[in-house]
């Protein structure tokens, strides 16, 4: 979607002040994802994010990545004492104790899940029957901060052994993995993402 005065297209404002925020924005951010482990990278980063911009982890994301072994669940999980140190010398992440502690304790129960009949893709994305939600929101104030969804998906992942998955946590992670549109309606983002939704 276009202004009539502009060849510029009308982006969600939350993406404007900056470049990376933008191509995230454009590229990745609403955009069905089902690929369980690039799901389990988002979790972990949204937990990181808790207290923060997601700018501020956006920055990181490389460092992220290369800190944590491109986000194997499977060696994440066997991370010990000197793992744990070493992440919290790497200036490339936000060196909180618990957010490390977190992403370990997630990788073991994201790895406990993906034993049994479904994987993480296929029982997060039962919450919503299989497509995105769609919203209508016209102003960022609309956007709440957490829903029921959100409330009941956090609940779930508790009963798991997630941690940081608190309901904001997974409304923003749900967001991101287009489990939810929120783009608001006039972003180009939002038409272009319902038309590949059929």
């Amino acid at each position: 979607m276009k202004t009539a005065n502009s060849s510029e297209l009308i982006r969600c404002p939350w993406c404007l002040k900056d470049d990376d925020y933008t191509k995230y924005h454009d590229k990745e951010w609403g955009k069905p994802l089902r690929d369980s482990r690039k799901l389990f990278e988002f979790l972990i980063l949204d937990g990181a994010q808790a207290g923060l911009s997601w700018l501020t982890i956006l920055k990181r994301r490389k460092g992220y990545q290369e800190a944590f072994d491109g986000f194997d669940p499977e060696k994440i999980a066997r991370y010990g004492p000197k793992d744990i140190e070493r992440l919290l010398q790497d200036e490339r992440i936000i060196r909180n104790k618990l957010k490390i502690n977190s992403a370990i304790n997630n990788a073991k129960a994201y790895c406990e899940l993906m034993e049994g009949p479904l994987s993480f893709s296929k029982w997060l994305w039962n919450w919503v029957d299989g497509k995105p939600i769609i919203n209508n929101w016209k102003t960022l104030k609309e956007i709440p901060a957490s829903t029921d969804l959100s409330e009941r998906i956090s609940r779930e992942l508790k009963k798991l052994g997630f941690s940081f998955v608190g309901p904001t946590i997974i409304y923003a992670f749900i967001q991101a993995a287009g489990l939810v549109n929120d783009h608001l309606v006039d972003c180009f983002r939002y038409s272009e993402l319902i038309a590949k939704r059929n």
